[in-house]
């Protein structure tokens, strides 16, 4: 982190886990081991939990975000929420192009840049998620893939709407499967990403930029990917789901 140019941003993504009770329960287990954070704290959480969430949140410092939206501001979308139901509600943040939304419910590059640019016009604050599978890893395209993620999904965005935007690269092999990127990179893929708004909007968006690395941080590996100092955070998964967990990370980030 480079903490004179940007504040890091923690982020809980609690995917498909918790009811309501259980999310006010983890929620005021959360609340006093982050209060004096010197970082940015937001949970994630299904829909069902928004109003839960916004509930326990109250007074403190932590943000609510939901999973995804549509594009639409309404329509014959069913089973779809929009981004201005959120705004609605008063949801500040939502997560746009999660690799499981693009492996499992077919969003594409284009789908995700049109949900990006309605959740901007919203007024939303947006998690944009980008990053590769293992073959493509193996295959040495790591950078053109992330590169081209980046890319499509900001190309309606304004440099003055970047302010709004949160990047997050997680390689996918790393989602939940135990298995992490090296410190190093992480650092590499996040420095590209930090090159390629230096090409599309000037070194001063550049710097100003947030890029957390996603794909298993927790407890025991934040500190040193927190380190590298193109890494501005983190979009935490399962240790999110655990106080304690999601504290440390936290405690990380604020160092």
């Amino acid at each position: 982190m480079n903490k004179e140019l940007r504040k890091a941003v923690i982020a809980g993504n609690w995917k498909m886990n918790k009811t309501p009770d259980e999310t006010k329960a983890l929620i005021e287990a959360i609340k006093p081991l982050v209060a004096k954070a010197d970082c940015d704290v937001v949970v994630c959480v299904p829909y069902i939990d928004l109003f839960a969430a916004l509930e326990a949140t109250k007074g403190s410092n932590i943000k609510v975000g939901a999973e995804n939206c549509h594009w639409a501001e309404k329509g014959a979308f069913t089973g779809e929420v929009s981004a201005e139901m959120l705004k609605a509600i008063g949801v500040p943040y939502v997560i746009i192009g999660h690799s499981e939304r693009r492996t499992y419910f077919g969003d594409t590059d284009e789908t995700v840049a049109k949900r990006t640019r309605a959740a901007i016009d919203a007024g939303l604050t947006v998690i944009l998620c980008v990053g590769e599978y293992l073959e493509q890893r193996q295959l040495g395209i790591t950078m053109e893939v992330v590169r081209t993620q980046v890319k499509i999904a900001l190309k309606d965005i304004k440099k003055e709407e970047l302010d709004n935007i949160i990047i997050a690269y997680e390689p996918v092999w790393a989602i939940g499967t135990g298995l992490t990127a090296t410190a190093e990179q992480a650092n590499e893929v996040n420095k590209a990403i930090r090159e390629l708004i230096c090409e599309l909007y000037g070194q001063d968006a550049a710097d100003k930029m947030v890029v957390q690395y996603g794909g298993s941080m927790n407890a025991g590996n934040a500190a040193e990917l927190l380190a590298q100092p193109d890494v501005d955070g983190g979009l935490i998964g399962g240790a999110s789901l655990k106080a304690p967990d999601f504290a440390a990370i936290v405690e990380a980030a604020s160092k």
